[in-house]
This record gives C-alpha cells, sequence and structure tokens, in this order.
C-alpha cells in the first residue's frame, strides 16, 4: 500500500529533516569544519549542538573571552554566509556579539564587551579595549566595512602622562586594514590600533607636548620625534 503525499508537504517534511540534522549537530564540528577556527576562534572544549551550545575557555587569537554561549543562526546560511551568536556565560563579564564567516569573507558583528589585552600591546601600557556595538568585516583580505564606538584602559601613565580617563574613537576601514583611531580627551595623545586580515596588528602612538621635562621623558620611555611630537610604533601578530 503506497501513500502519495501533496508535494508542498513532501517539501516541508524534507526541509524539516535537513533542519533536524543542521540543529542537531556538535558545535565542535562547526568550529573546524566551518573555519571558525582558522579565523581565531578557538575554545578547550565545545560542548551541546549548533542550535545551543557553548565555550569553554573561548578565545580570539590570545585574547581571552571566557567561557561563552554559541549558536549557529540557520538563516544565514541560506545565503552562504555562517553567523555564530555568542554571548558571556559569567554576568561579572558581559559580553555578546556574532562572528561571521562566507567562502571570502569574516568579520564580527554588534560586539560589545570588554578584552583584555594582556602583554599584547606592550610597551604601550594598555589593558583593554572595551567595544559597544562594533561591527567589522573583510573580504578577500580588505577591511570592507566598520562601524561602533571603542575605549582603550591605558594602565598609569605614559613616561609621566596620566591618561586615567582612556582614549576614544570610531572604527573605519584604513587601506586593507581596520583601524581604530583613538585619541584622548585633550587629544594631545593619539593611538592608532590596526588590525589586518592576515592576524596582524599594529598600534602607532603618538604625544604633543610643550613641556621640555615631559619631552625629555618620553625619548626616555621609547618615543622618538615624529612630527610636532613624539611616536612609539608596536607590530606584532595574534
Amino acid at each position: 500500500m503506497r501513500i502519495r503525499l501533496p508535494l508542498g508537504r513532501t517539501l516541508f517534511l524534507a526541509a524539516a529533516f535537513l533542519f533536524a540534522l543542521v540543529a542537531l549537530l556538535p558545535l565542535r564540528l562547526v568550529l573546524g569544519g566551518i573555519g571558525f577556527d582558522e579565523r581565531g576562534l578557538t575554545a578547550r572544549a565545545a560542548t551541546g549542538s549548533v542550535w545551543r551550545g557553548a565555550l569553554q575557555e573561548a578565545q580570539i587569537g590570545p585574547v581571552a573571552l571566557g567561557d561563552v554561549k554559541a549558536r549557529l543562526n540557520l538563516l544565514p546560511l541560506l545565503l552562504g554566509r555562517a553567523r555564530l551568536s555568542l554571548a558571556g556565560a559569567d554576568p561579572a563579564t558581559p559580553f555578546e556579539g556574532a562572528a561571521s564567516l562566507s567562502r571570502h569573507s569574516f568579520g564580527f558583528e554588534d560586539v560589545t564587551g570588554r578584552f583584555r589585552l594582556g602583554a599584547l600591546s606592550s610597551p604601550v601600557p594598555l589593558t583593554s579595549l572595551d567595544f559597544q556595538d562594533v561591527s567589522a568585516g573583510f573580504a578577500s583580505g580588505r577591511c570592507t566595512r566598520a562601524e561602533g564606538r571603542v575605549r582603550a584602559a591605558v594602565a598609569g601613565e605614559v613616561a609621566g602622562i596620566g591618561l586615567a580617563s582612556g582614549l576614544s574613537g570610531n572604527p573605519r576601514c584604513a587601506d586593507d586594514a581596520l583601524l581604530l583611531p583613538l585619541a584622548s580627551q585633550s587629544g594631545m595623545e593619539q593611538l592608532n590600533i590596526r588590525l589586518f586580515a592576515d592576524g596582524r596588528y599594529r598600534l602607532d602612538l603618538f604625544v604633543r607636548s610643550a613641556d621640555e621635562a615631559i619631552r625629555a621623558r618620553l625619548l626616555a620611555a621609547g618615543l622618538r620625534p615624529v612630527g610636532r611630537g613624539f611616536g612609539m610604533r608596536v607590530d606584532g601578530r595574534f
């Protein structure tokens, strides 16, 4: 005995079956299978399904995110793009946003949270970057979009100059790189952070001062005369 189903119902059942298969995939297969790990998103362990999973001790390169809830958004898959929503599991260190990936592009979307830098910026004494609704994307190795607000927290002083209020600015694309152009409230201290698609980063610190005593301390701290001020460059790789 054969049971013939209407075409519409058959397509619905097929779609529901495929949806169930995707939703039940282990999250750990997504990180490596789709390629998020190749873009720097790693974790000590990934548990649960792509629909409701968790990353333990997650990192973006060397920057620790801690334990993170993770969920693959299925709708973007229909457009050939993988979007992994992330949210911090610890209420004491709130973090949320998403990482996206396609064949020729990658980026992050609507990221809000604090990222502790450790020794990445040494000898520039940055402690953390605070992101507020930051989105950015790269395509074919070039920065293609950037928006949001970034604030950098500075530990102590830079050659005797106090920067307790930090530096802030709005991200934008500059040539191939994602540029975070940060400045102090006075505008006398500037820090440009460039992030490249291949994992490189560059920090350019620039300080202006007419005080001879401060200028001498800037030289002693390793800054060199640049234009009408003093500068220092730090290059590294995630």
